[in-house]
């Protein structure tokens, strides 16, 4: 264009034609995604198969693909828990859920997100508003003749006029997204929407674990007063007969003060064993939102020695499969909200374009004359340029600049703790299944060696110390063969926890990025 040409269109629009020559330079946001460490493969060795515990051979995976920990078959959260055969279980899960101020909080913060989400959408499009008024009032003028042949004598020498004015329009108005901050916006909230989603469903994964590690933790609880009713009642009776035995001058009185000493023992881990249940019983009350009376009924009719879970081989849990995390979704979409947050800042600092318009009806009624009159105006056309702000919108690029290589920090991080959390259920889960046998083979021996012991004490052949050696030792066996099977049900709930409970990716993406991988061990 010649500068003649210039000239002819005006400084006006040579302006305009400036700002829209800028508005074809895009602005650069941040990556919306960042690379974060993963291994290849889990460096901690995968659970044993169980020799008594058959278990399908799956089916092989495709290289490149990632492989659930569930086989590859998607489930609904309560799938995981029916798969140990206990309803009771899968009762209180629903019922913490129902309770939980947690989940209640997350699904008020999506609404809230939604709403946001949809007030930054509207933002893009024209703004059209509906007006309306109606007034009606007098005015007084000089002359003999009223307006439209009518008067109204007020004196000699001047008349009132009565009228009413009607008005209805529509106003509109749109702010031109020349730099794309309404879209950026309008971006940050739809992500910021689907992370508090994801967060909603952690905070389900979360309620469901907690659940299953106090109900299980509480079934482990009863067995271990079974055991401790058990010791107290045996060595409350051996406690009896020796003070039998003593009287009849056959059990020296050292005896039988060791005997009572063991049985009051006994008595007093019996106690506070039953304290330690009803604590946690309390804990699972307040966690479920349960009556006491009616969970008390319902634990009573579940026995405990089948309440733990059964643990089932896990043929393959790649690193891959950390995508269907929802916490490490949810960090991920705030990466990509904070990109679109510094964008949203640096178009701040670009010129902005609006445009303004009315279309309306006026009617004007006096003293038998009405008259209406059709209106309408486009414009005007507002350009408005920062020139001088001390700083304040270079200082808001900068703070969302921050936010966002704090949202990358966060989410490298929390890959990391996954990792982690993930390594450390397998190792766990792989420690308890070697010790399971161990523990079996323990208390076998322990109880041949107590009945043999019991029995050679009757025929006087071994004293009252060996038989209690001989059953503190027992008891100890028991005590850890529950405590085992405990912590092989806490390892079990935490690889849930930490392969986000069979939740999916809603963009169906399976792999996290990586920067960098190395090699799996031989296993």
């Amino acid at each position: 264009m010649s500068i003649r040409s210039l000239r002819r269109i005006g400084p006006a629009a040579c302006l305009l034609l400036a700002v829209l020559a800028l508005s074809a330079c895009s602005l650069t946001r941040p990556p919306r995604e960042v690379s974060a460490p993963m291994p290849a493969q889990w460096h901690a060795p995968l659970p044993p198969t169980p020799a008594s515990t058959p278990v399908p051979v799956p089916a092989p995976t495709p290289a490149g693909s990632a492989a659930l920990p569930h086989d590859g078959s998607v489930r609904v959260l309560t799938e995981w828990w029916r798969q140990l055969e206990d309803p009771l279980l899968v009762e209180l899960i629903d019922a913490a859920e129902n309770a939980s101020p947690t989940l209640a909080s997350a699904a008020a913060r999506v609404s809230e997100a939604r709403a946001n989400s949809i007030a930054a959408g509207a933002a893009l499009l024209p703004n059209l508003a509906g007006t309306a008024s109606a007034s009606r009032g007098n005015s007084q003028f000089a002359g003999a003749s009223g307006f439209g042949g009518s008067t109204t004598t007020a004196s000699a020498s001047t008349a009132t006029l009565i009228a009413t004015t009607m008005q209805a329009g529509l106003q509109a108005s749109w702010e031109i997204d020349l730099f794309g901050k309404l879209r950026a916006g309008r971006d940050a909230s739809t992500l910021r929407l689907a992370g508090a989603d994801a967060r909603w469903h952690q905070a389900r994964v979360s309620i469901a674990a907690d659940t299953a590690n106090l109900y299980f933790n509480e079934r482990a609880c009863e067995q271990l007063v079974t055991v401790a009713e058990n010791d107290a009642t045996s060595r409350g009776e051996t406690a009896r007969l020796t003070e039998l035995s003593m009287r009849a001058g056959f059990t020296a009185p050292a005896d039988a003060a060791l005997a009572r000493a063991s049985a009051a023992d006994a008595t007093n881990r019996l106690t506070l064993q039953r304290s330690q249940c009803a604590v946690v019983r309390a804990g699972l009350v307040a966690l479920t939102g349960l009556d006491a009376n009616v969970l008390d009924q319902k634990m009573a009719a579940t026995p405990a020695d089948r309440a733990l879970p059964r643990i089932h081989a896990i043929a393959s849990v790649p690193a891959e499969a950390l995508a269907q995390r929802p916490d490490l979704y949810s960090a991920e979409l705030d990466v990509a909200a904070a990109s679109a947050a510094v964008g949203e800042a640096q178009s701040a600092r670009y010129p902005r374009l609006s445009l303004t318009g009315s279309v309306g009806r006026l009617q004007l009624r006096t003293q038998g004359f009405t008259e209406a009159l059709d209106t309408w105006s486009v414009g005007p056309l507002s350009l408005t340029v920062p020139i001088f702000d001390g700083g304040a919108l270079k200082a808001n690029v900068d703070a969302a600049t921050s936010r966002y290589d704090e949202a990358a920090s966060v989410y490298r991080g929390n890959v990391r703790q996954a990792v982690r959390e993930v390594e450390t259920a397998l190792l766990n889960l792989d420690s308890t299944a070697r010790r399971a046998d161990d523990a079996d083979v323990a208390v076998q021996n322990y109880q041949a060696s107590l009945d043999a012991m019991q029995a050679r004490y009757v025929s006087g052949l071994a004293n009252l110390l060996d038989l209690e050696t001989s059953r503190r030792l027992l008891i100890n066996a028991l005590t850890a063969r529950v405590q085992l099977q405990q912590e092989r049900s806490d390892a079990w709930v935490a690889l849930y926890r930490a392969m986000g409970g069979g939740w999916v990716r809603p963009d169906g993406a399976t792999v996290i990025s990586q920067q960098e991988t190395t090699p799996a061990k031989s296993q």
